[in-house]
């Protein structure tokens, strides 16, 4: 019986530590890619040219990214435009979406994040044409270390001045995807 026993637990514990182990791997590995579902045209597109803008204006930003439907599809949530060029065309997250969808707010203080190399502070708001309909969503991450260190009220005013003062360049959401001048 004993013996019975030391084999089971043997065996148990065998099952444990690589139960352990396959947590502890799928935990580390790099994430997914995300799936494309969008190609932008070759041109630069106006939205393109107005994330670059805003990029150059700002030397706070680490990144800014525009994000909803492009003309002509349906529920095809996507970046289409931003500083991560290789990233225009992934399909959104859904917190992404809902931001598009529900016209919601995100702060994001990027707490703890084991991916981010960088402090940053995360804001994700809807994007917004000049008559004030929301169109998408503009993401845009903060420096939060240093000089560019600030608390979340911070954050949120610049951001929502930024967006606002932004709004006022977007005549419709299909501007957008003109080819930029």
């Amino acid at each position: 019986m004993k013996t019975l026993t030391k084999t089971l637990l043997a065996v148990t514990l065998g099952v444990l530590s690589a139960s352990a182990s396959y947590v502890a791997d799928a935990a580390t590995a790099a994430p997914e890619p995300h799936a494309r579902n969008w190609t932008p045209p070759s041109a630069k597109i106006y939205a393109q040219k107005m994330s670059e803008q805003i990029m150059s204006q700002h030397p706070e930003l680490l990144s800014v990214t525009l994000h909803g439907v492009p003309p002509g599809m349906r529920d095809a949530y996507t970046m289409f435009a931003g500083s991560y060029l290789e990233r225009i065309g992934n399909a959104d997250d859904p917190d992404d979406i809902d931001i598009s969808k529900k016209g919601i707010t995100i702060v994001d203080p990027r707490w703890h994040r084991p991916n981010d190399t960088v402090k940053k502070f995360v804001m994700m708001l809807p994007l917004r044409d000049a008559s004030g309909q929301n169109v998408g969503e503009i993401v845009l991450a903060y420096k939060n270390d240093g000089a560019n260190a600030k608390g979340e009220t911070a954050f949120f005013l610049a951001s929502t001045r930024l967006r606002d003062e932004l709004q006022q360049q977007i005549p419709t959401y299909a501007a957008l995807f003109e080819p930029a001048k």
